[in-house]
């Protein structure tokens, strides 16, 4: 322990990358019934969502490597050839190396975002100190919404190393000294967290909002809690809180996919988690952008001249890509892929496919022309903003898009998931949640689905988002389908190891 004391500060500077800490240590304080001398006045009670901007505010400030080193790893997904970026490709292939950057930045990204988001609860809650009893419920509420953006941000971390902190306020001596917590503490931690949220947030959609437009609300907690309860195979909680969400007839389906991911679709009914961009409609001035160009391909032809191209680090793979064709999609492969002529080429190579469908084409339906590059074969579809939809003036790739986090589908095939696990459901049935999912699809209905139907489903509508893939797949040990095209993955390849920069100075443990 004593050295651990030592230690205590480098360790913290190391934990959020030298990220604002000492605003956390230097926050201001009621000192002897005064109130702090910095730049706040907590008296000024109509300034308490302040804290609660600034928490989102940080929780969409993502690093472009972030959704990208969350998904790469499933079968859904391939990384392009990345000459500069070669362990990246190689974290594709499951050989990890724990001095990459990318790792480290993702830990420090996420554990950074924590700390602020607690550091926003801590002076949401010195506002309420000041405050009448009036604004009680709205303190409460915005506190809520901070642990919803916490237990996010924790579970995405313990999916992706499994036993990690779990980071409770700003001052964090005592966290860390208490060590890592297993995957499965970590997820009841998020449960529990959310049943804490849930009472006070907005019984409403996210879009519904107007305080804060797109911000949480109570079904973004319980979509949050049947995660981590995913996670778990708690499947009747699963089905506990995804049937509350159905049930509310909050939510509903856009009514269509492929603008869904693009502006239109944007804040939509069926969107519980949303990032939120934007260029506010001028060429010129301040965005608040997220970097999509590692999605986009290195080369084409935009219907709008000037737009700027990406840079091919994020390729649907040939599996999902004949997973879709052999089941007569159209709807969602075209959503989903941008297409090359030389990955068409490439799919044809391959007697099963010799004949495609003609509407397969590199040119989007918006006009966009994907022209052959080194990288890929192929682009998300899911992160292409039509060049035609940016802003005049604006032309970096996706400028202004937002990115949906969790969605209704996404719900409705969890719930399904739960009942076809013997979880009891209210509301509809398991073959009706599919094939509300299906019929937007343009495909048929299903009777009797099972698990594996509900697990296709999945596949084939929430590919490329956030590794639900991969992750699906290590839940249910499924590990065969992840090698594949070259690839041998094993159970021990499931986690990414912790940076190196961090197992040097923080204590961790044997992961």
């Amino acid at each position: 322990m004593k050295n651990f004391k030592q230690l205590l500060n480098p360790l913290v500077y190391l934990l959020v990358a030298g990220l604002c800490f000492t605003s956390c240590e230097d926050k201001l304080k009621e000192q002897d019934g005064q109130l702090g001398t910095g730049d706040l006045d907590y008296t000024k009670t109509s300034d308490m969502i302040m804290p609660l901007v600034g928490a989102y505010a940080q929780i969409y400030s993502r690093g472009w490597e972030d959704p990208l080193l969350l998904g790469v790893r499933g079968d859904d997904v391939n990384a392009g050839g990345l000459g500069d970026q070669q362990p990246f490709a190689e974290t594709d292939l499951f050989n990890y190396d724990k001095g990459y950057w990318m790792y480290n930045s993702l830990w420090t990204n996420m554990y950074s975002d924590i700390l602020d988001i607690n550091n926003a609860r801590e002076t949401i809650q010195t506002y309420k100190d000041f405050a009448p009893e009036s604004a009680y419920a709205k303190a409460d509420q915005y506190m809520a919404e901070t642990k919803v953006l916490s237990g996010w941000t924790h579970l995405q971390m313990s999916r992706v190393w499994g036993s990690i902190f779990i980071i409770t306020q700003s001052d964090v001596t005592d966290d860390l000294a208490n060590g890592v917590a297993t995957k499965a503490e970590v997820m009841k931690y998020v449960s529990d967290l959310m049943d804490e949220a849930i009472p006070f947030l907005p019984d409403s959609r996210p879009n519904q909002r107007t305080d804060v437009p797109g911000g949480v609300t109570k079904y973004t907690a319980l979509a949050v809690k049947a995660l981590a309860n995913l996670e778990l195979e708690n499947y009747q909680e699963v089905a506990n809180a995804a049937g509350a969400i159905i049930t509310s007839n909050k939510f509903m389906l856009y009514n269509d996919f492929y603008q869904l991911f693009k502006k239109s679709g944007e804040l939509s009914d069926e969107n519980l988690f949303e990032f939120q961009y934007s260029d506010y409609g001028s060429a010129t001035g301040s965005v608040n952008n997220h970097l999509y160009a590692p999605f986009g391909p290195e080369n084409w032809t935009p219907a709008r001249a000037g737009a700027s191209s990406g840079w091919g680090f994020y390729e649907p793979s040939f599996k999902f890509i004949k997973f879709m064709l052999d089941r007569n999609e159209k709807v969602r492969l075209q959503t989903s892929v941008l297409f090359t002529n030389r990955g068409i080429a490439e799919i044809k190579t391959d007697a099963a496919y010799a004949t495609l469908p003609s509407w397969i084409s590199n040119t989007t339906p918006d006009g966009d022309v994907i022209n052959d590059f080194n990288r890929a074969k192929f682009s998300s579809g899911k992160h292409y903003l039509p060049s035609k939809q940016l802003t005049e003036g604006r032309n970096d790739y996706g400028s202004g898009k937002n990115m949906i986090v969790i969605r209704y589908a996404e719900i409705l095939l969890m719930y399904a998931e739960a009942l076809t696990k013997g979880a009891n459901g209210t509301g509809m049935t398991a073959d009706q949640a599919v094939n509300m999912v299906r019929d937007r699809a343009g495909l048929g209905d299903l009777t009797g689905v099972t698990h594996a139907d509900v697990m296709d489903e999945k596949f084939a509508e929430l590919a490329m988002e956030w590794g639900i893939r991969y992750f699906d797949l290590i839940r249910l040990k499924n590990y065969a389908e992840l090698s594949y095209d070259g690839r041998t993955f094993s159970e021990d390849k499931a986690l990414l190891p912790y940076p190196q920069a961090q197992v040097d100075l923080l204590p961790l443990g044997v992961q």
